[in-house]
């Protein structure tokens, strides 16, 4: 079967199904012989989060206000 024939099919899941097809996959590919170094079982890993990214909040939050100030000002001219 090729990744064609079942893309279809896995549209049609819903997300805990994606989700569930995500780490069975991720499972498979760690079982690989050559892939065995990227992911071994019962090991954690870190990943990038946004908690306490206060720089990136403070760009979104910037970014946000001048474009509500930019649709405040366009509703005012109009």
């Amino acid at each position: 079967m090729t990744l064609t024939e079942i893309l279809p099919s896995l549209r049609k899941l819903s997300d805990q199904e994606k989700i569930k097809a995500i780490q069975f996959l991720a499972a498979e590919l760690a079982k690989g012989a050559e892939n065995s170094a990227f992911l071994e079982d019962g090991k954690t890993y870190e990943i990038w989060s946004p908690y306490d990214a206060f720089s990136a909040e403070k760009t979104l939050t910037d970014m946000l206000q001048q474009h509500l100030q930019k649709e405040i000002n366009d509703q005012v001219i109009n």
